[in-house]
């Protein structure tokens, strides 16, 4: 069973979008909240989005090995909690990851047998700069920074299980839909 669905893209592509419509279609599949040293944006709850760390509390778990991957990011730390990860294998839930390529690299590795990657393109570029301007929570620096990056993503997207285009939000959530059914069928979801 494919129980691990690790989602990974450029940022701006619509991972973090995609992953709340395919948790409002399937409830059952928990979300993975990672820890980031990174800001709260406005809109942002602490434990619910992210684990808003200080980068001290952040460097505390990666010297106690809480993470399974951790990775600074446009120059914040991003981490993925091993217990989060461990829990759901256990308890045999599905469970969603909205990581960079390292990070869904790094899982897909160490549980190939239980992991789903799907990498989520932009439509081109120029729309990914459009959606990062209009996000209207980055500077023109970070912006860059983030664009910048985005050339060693897409590198990665022929390790990935499958590539999803965000041109059409409605479009690209039913194919991620179908494609978590696809990877999961017959399987017996429990409350």
């Amino acid at each position: 069973m494919k129980n691990i669905i690790v989602i990974s893209a450029p940022s701006g592509a619509g991972k973090t979008t995609l992953c709340s419509e395919l948790q409002r279609r399937k409830p059952h599949i928990k979300f993975s909240v990672s820890c980031t040293t990174r800001p709260k944006r406005d809109h942002e709850v602490d434990g619910v989005n992210y684990h808003f760390l200080s980068e001290h509390e952040f460097m505390e778990k990666v010297q106690n090995n809480e993470f399974i991957e951790f990775e600074n990011v446009h120059g914040y730390f991003y981490g993925t909690l091993r217990k989060t990860l461990e829990d759901a294998l256990t308890e045999q839930k599905m469970i969603l990851f909205d990581l960079d390529v390292n990070g869904a690299m790094t899982i897909k590795n160490n549980y190939s047998d239980n992991t789903c990657t799907i990498f989520i393109l932009p439509p081109s570029l120029d729309d990914l700069k459009k959606r990062l301007i209009q996000r209207d929570s980055e500077t023109e620096e970070r912006i860059n920074k983030r664009l910048e990056r985005t050339a060693q993503e897409m590198e990665y997207k022929d390790k990935f299980d499958a590539c999803i285009i965000n041109d059409d939000l409605a479009i690209a959530a039913e194919e991620l839909n179908k494609l978590i059914t696809k990877q999961n069928k017959g399987v017996v979801y429990g409350s």
